[in-house]
């Protein structure tokens, strides 16, 4: 099928002139000789672009702290999960090396036992040899093409799986959206410690929940299990096969989590 080039768009436009300056060499040369030819060419593809235009914005999976220890010798970063571990890990070096400092100035003799209050005296004793730097840094990725999810196909729901995002707890605030939960396909799962309840409490956000997941009278089949038993099915789930239980049990999914390509059978 021969493609008209529509005159109303840039590209139908440009392809017209293209036409109209080949015919016009034609109709003076009576051939298109190589040399025209590329000059031609060459001009007219200066009219396009070929850079990616496509913009995204970076998803945000979780939060790192950024921990560099810099001396005359060289520097060193290190990767922590929150801001009291890095202190805790920075303070422990302190501490191990305070005769270095200890009697300097206001420097006593025992380290402080706040992790804060050590570094920061160790590291005023080194203004300009060695120091420290903590922030936080956010953890991203680039979004990819939305997936095709079928609950019937093991592998998209493996890749399901696979592009599953952890997001911590933020702040002290006991909101749903400041606890940590895991997202997958839409769907929020929190794990948490309830202070009020003295328990630790498990629940579950359907409401965004990715559309291919959504039945026609708008349920997310769900079954939740608590250890080997099933707490809570939807009518609608087919039976489960049946699973090994006791030691069997765990070594099958030991094996499933640390093979390489999700392991074997036992």
């Amino acid at each position: 099928m021969l493609i008209k080039p529509d005159p109303a768009t840039p590209q139908g436009e440009a392809i017209i002139d293209l036409a109209d300056l080949m015919n016009g060499l034609l109709a003076d040369a009576g051939e298109w000789p190589g040399a025209d030819t590329v000059s031609i060419l060459e001009g007219w593809l200066s009219r396009f672009t070929f850079a990616a235009s496509e913009t995204f914005t970076p998803q945000v999976t979780g939060r790192a702290w950024v921990l560099r220890q810099w001396d005359r010798y060289g520097d060193n970063v290190t990767l922590w999960t929150d801001e009291a571990s890095a202190l805790a890990a920075l303070a422990r070096e302190v501490r191990a090396s305070w005769d270095d400092v200890a009697g300097i100035g206001d420097v006593p003799c025992r380290p402080p036992a706040d992790d804060q209050a050590a570094a920061d005296l160790y590291y005023g004793c080194f203004v300009e040899t060695k120091g420290y730097v903590l922030d936080a840094a956010d953890i991203s990725r680039v979004p990819r093409t939305a997936l095709d999810i079928r609950l019937s196909d093991a592998d998209t729901c493996a890749a399901a799986n696979r592009a599953a995002v952890f997001h911590a707890m933020e702040g002290p605030g006991d909101a749903d959206e400041g606890l940590p939960c895991v997202e997958i396909a839409g769907v929020l799962v929190f794990a948490y410690l309830d202070a009020d309840r003295e328990a630790v409490r498990v629940s579950v956000d359907l409401e965004t929940a990715d559309e291919q997941l959504v039945r026609a009278n708008g349920t997310v089949p769900v079954r939740v299990d608590l250890g080997n038993s099933t707490v809570f099915s939807d009518p609608g789930i087919r039976p489960a096969p049946v699973e090994t239980t006791g030691w069997r049990a765990r070594l099958k999914r030991l094996g499933r989590r640390t093979a390489p390509h999700g392991g074997g059978k036992l």
